[in-house]
């Protein structure tokens, strides 16, 4: 006996007409309408009854909205297809000012009802959900569905002001829920409170491109206007990604560091011990005998050590290479104060000093010092010189570690302001 695939039977769509102007009304929702509006007068009509009545009369016409997704239009939406059947404007008022948003009732004959909702640009596909939210205890409410928490972000009063279509409930303008959203974005639980029952819904954010994609709308969909309540933020992927990278680039700047760090020479090339008074008279600048540099281009260090106590002393200083004469000139001031005041010892600057050069190619060397002291007072002074070939110098790293950390650092401040931005519309706005 041979087997066939079952298809499922064709639904036909029921149709009727209207009793305020004699229109013919099509029904998509088959036996679940209640109400359905007439599409040419625009009256809410009770199609619970054979004998239809007439729930509302006709909205006027500077109140009719042409929905951005025609009723009729058909779109894929987890592999399921779906027909848009209703839609309606909905209004909240916030310190005097009203916000509205759209909302498309979708319908397939063998999956029930979805729902689509827009504002500005934001959109939410919806299902109800079969089972109540676990309430969570909290300063703020919060809930938990499937282990996920929702944050309260709203408690409104919303009002129905314009109705298209059919629905399985008797829509009509005029109607009004409570409503408390709370998030965990991309979702979003609603809790509609309508003639003493709760419905509860569930919402995950679709972006316009998506549903224009999912409906085949012609053109774009319009852009979306700020931060929605439970869109997700951009910038968590990308803040992720980057300090993901910081940590590779960091070690491998460490890594870097310590080849710098055991590869060092830290060649001594010179050093010698010298004394200098001011009133000794003379010319002060001397230089010293010539010493060579070897290897490959790279730093030399000058380190300067004296024995000042309460004063100090400025050297005039150039290394210069005795074979092109190039010279690198620069200077280097040391001071050294201590002393006790209010019982308190303290201490200020340093008797020794240090500067490197980069990149001083290999020759023959000698420097000229010249030193300087307060002439006031007669001075003297001790010092060391040292000087010192490739000796790593951990600038150049902390410098690129600054500007690895900048991106990331950006990022997570942006994802700083991103929230702040989505609170600021909610109960718990900052103040």
């Amino acid at each position: 006996m041979s087997s066939a695939a079952v298809t499922p039977p064709v639904v036909q769509v029921k149709s009727l007409h209207c009793p305020g102007c004699g229109g013919p009304v099509a029904l998509r929702g088959f036996g679940h309408t209640l109400s359905v509006v007439c599409p040419q007068c625009h009256a809410v009509l009770d199609v619970s009854d054979p004998l239809v009545k007439i729930l509302q009369r006709a909205q006027q016409a500077q109140e009719q909205v042409q929905p951005k997704i025609p009723l009729g239009t058909r779109g894929t939406i987890d592999n399921v297809v779906w027909e848009v059947i209703g839609f309606q404007v909905r209004q909240i008022e916030v310190a005097g000012v009203p916000y509205s948003w759209d909302e498309y009732l979708l319908f397939n004959p063998y999956h029930g009802f979805r729902y689509l909702s827009e504002y500005q640009g934001h959109w939410n596909v919806i299902r109800t959900l079969p089972l109540v939210p676990e309430q969570v205890p909290s300063i703020r409410p919060r809930l938990r569905v499937k282990g996920e928490i929702f944050r309260h972000f709203q408690h409104c009063e919303a009002t129905t002001v314009f109705v298209l279509g059919e629905f399985p409930w008797r829509a009509r303008k005029g109607e009004t829920a409570t409503v408390d959203d709370f998030i965990a974005p991309p979702r979003m639980i609603s809790g509609e409170r309508m003639d003493g029952e709760v419905v509860w819904s569930l919402g995950e954010y679709w972006t316009g491109a998506q549903i224009w994609k999912a409906f085949q709308l012609q053109g774009r969909a319009p852009a979306a206007v700020g931060v929605y309540e439970n869109q997700p933020s951009p910038h968590h992927v990308r803040a992720g990604a980057m300090w993901k990278a910081f940590l590779w680039m960091l070690v491998a700047l460490a890594a870097l560091m310590f080849y710098f760090t055991v590869s060092a020479r830290r060649e001594e090339v010179y050093n010698q011990h010298y004394t200098f008074s001011t009133g000794t008279g003379g010319e002060p600048s001397f230089v010293t005998p010539v010493f060579e540099l070897k290897g490959r281009p790279s730093n030399v260090q000058l380190a300067i050590h004296t024995d000042l106590d309460n004063n100090w002393a400025y050297f005039d200083l150039a290394l210069i290479n005795q074979d092109t004469g190039r010279a690198w000139d620069f200077g280097r001031e040391v001071s050294y104060y201590h002393g006790v005041e209010d019982g308190e010892s303290w201490t200020e600057g340093s008797a020794s000093d240090s500067v490197s050069i980069p990149a001083v190619p290999s020759g023959h060397y000698y420097l000229r010092i010249e030193p300087e002291m307060d002439t006031k007072q007669p001075s003297s002074m001790s010092y060391d010189v040292t000087l010192r070939r490739d000796v790593p110098t951990y600038l150049f790293f902390l410098f690129a570690f600054v500007l690895l950390l900048i991106p990331p650092i950006v990022s997570t401040m942006r994802i700083g302001a991103f929230e702040t931005a989505r609170w600021r519309e909610s109960d718990y706005a900052p103040s």
